[in-house]
């Protein structure tokens, strides 16, 4: 946290484990030019680089979405199987989009042959420092399989091919909850004109 306008006053790791959590002592200018008092400790949970991609087939004007157990949704006693679009972290160094082919190969048996960024942004600033990069990602749904992910992963992963129109309605009825996943629905209802004009006649 390297910035001319936060002070920290002290910054220590309160967890190590699958995530890591971090305890701040700070204090920040504000907008009129002064500095706040310090604040009350604010802890951040360490969150790498994520990438998603929303599978289009523009062929059959159809994504590919998977659904999977997540526990912090189960926690919070919301459903616990959640339907999303393909998304995986940063490993070493790798590119978002090297990321992006990856993942839709493991999760969903889906190869990219285009790939359109759509939006960097933090899912959750307040408390992570997730960074993610959604792309949309040209696809041929054809012959997806019906389940995805990797054993040793620990991944249980139902795919399903849903028309756009379908998709869409799941997004106005309130019926995701992954955030990145209506994140990139909202885009394809706004764009997806253009983008199968674009993409159907490659």
């Amino acid at each position: 946290m390297d910035h001319p306008d936060i002070e920290v006053i002290e910054r220590k790791t309160g967890y190590q484990g699958y995530l890591q959590v971090d305890v701040y002592r700070l204090k920040h200018k504000k907008f009129d030019g002064t500095w706040t008092d310090e604040l009350p400790r604010r802890e951040v949970c360490v969150r790498g680089h994520a990438v998603g991609v929303l599978l289009y087939d523009p062929d059959r004007d159809a994504v590919v979405l998977i659904e999977q157990f997540r526990v912090g949704a189960a926690a919070a006693r919301g459903p616990a199987w959640l339907t999303e679009v393909v998304a995986g972290m940063l490993d070493g160094d790798e590119t978002p989009e090297a990321v992006a082919r990856r993942e839709s190969e493991e999760e969903a048996g889906c190869t990219i042959r285009d790939l359109e960024k759509i939006y960097d942004f933090y899912p959750s600033p307040g408390i992570l420092s997730e960074f993610v990069t959604l792309y949309v990602g040209r696809v041929d749904s054809s012959n997806v399989g019906t389940s995805g992910g990797l054993a040793e992963e620990h991944e249980d992963i139902r795919v399903s091919v849903v028309p756009t129109d379908e998709a869409v309605r799941l997004l106005d009825e309130n019926r995701l909850t992954n955030s990145v996943a209506i994140i990139a629905l909202g885009w394809l209802a706004r764009h997806r004109d253009a983008l199968r004009e674009r993409w159907r006649t490659r």
